[in-house]
């Protein structure tokens, strides 16, 4: 039985919390974040003011996943939510419990937190994801829509 742990990354994980990412990125068949985009990463993980929280999975001492967190917040139930912004688990080390433990130790943060919920989105086809979802219990919103508006979108708003 592998030894996993769960932890929060802290900044001299900058290198393998950047790496984790580009595989995400490599997984999704996605262009990995540039230079700049990799400073703002580690700026807002790791800096002064900290916009997101990142964590790792380790098996046996290797980093094998990680995940991103911030908090939302519900004007209903007037209690904070816990986005999970990404979770992803590197394909070796899938089925070894890895993702499991990490997503229940964002699930007990969130309990920590008195958080009402926690939410999250699904690539439509990404079946390994929803299906990990569904046997942890999760449901799909379907009457919930997303929408976007990129920084282009919000700059021609803008004029």
């Amino acid at each position: 039985m592998p030894n996993v742990i769960v932890r929060a990354a802290e900044a001299e994980d900058s290198r393998t919390f950047l790496r984790l990412i580009e595989a995400l990125a490599e997984y999704e068949s996605l262009t990995p974040p540039d230079a700049d985009a990799q400073e703002r990463l580690l700026r807002d993980a790791f800096g002064e003011k900290r916009r997101i929280e990142a964590w790792l999975v380790e098996v046996d001492g290797v980093a094998a996943g990680y995940a991103i967190v911030f908090e939302t917040y519900s004007s209903f139930l007037a209690l904070p939510t816990l986005y999970l912004e990404d979770i992803f688990v590197l394909p070796s080390y899938r089925g070894c419990g890895a993702g499991k433990a990490l997503f229940l130790a964002l699930a007990r943060l969130a309990r920590e937190r008195n958080c009402g919920r926690m939410e999250w989105t699904v690539l439509d086809w990404n079946r390994l994801a929803l299906d990990f979802y569904e046997r942890l219990g999760a449901r799909h919103m379907r009457e919930w829509l997303l929408y976007r508006l990129t920084a282009e979108d919000l700059a021609a708003l803008g004029e």
